[in-house]
């Protein structure tokens, strides 16, 4: 196995997880904003009144986007299986 292939595995591992990652990490970033705009509005500052509509949030966003996340993931080690007799075999 060359470096080559090593680069372009961890290059794709990398891209895997950002894919896999964006949805829920847009999600808490758009929610945070949301919450902490209403905050700095209302000058409330109750640390569950961030916490717990993020937490909600990701919640309803890892079950909307869950299959989709499985599906790549699955998808990716099929690839990564596939591979393998060309990369052992040079």
């Amino acid at each position: 196995m060359d470096g080559g292939a090593v680069l372009d595995i961890a290059l794709r591992g990398l891209e895997i997880t950002a894919k896999l990652a964006a949805p829920i990490l847009i999600t808490a970033l758009v929610v945070g904003f949301a919450i902490s705009l209403l905050q700095s509005i209302t000058q409330i500052q109750e640390i569950t009144l961030s916490f717990v509509p993020k937490a909600v949030a990701v919640a309803i966003a890892l079950v909307v986007a869950g299959h989709w996340m499985i599906s790549e993931l699955v998808s990716f080690t099929h690839e990564l299986f596939a591979r393998i007799p060309t990369l052992l075999g040079g």
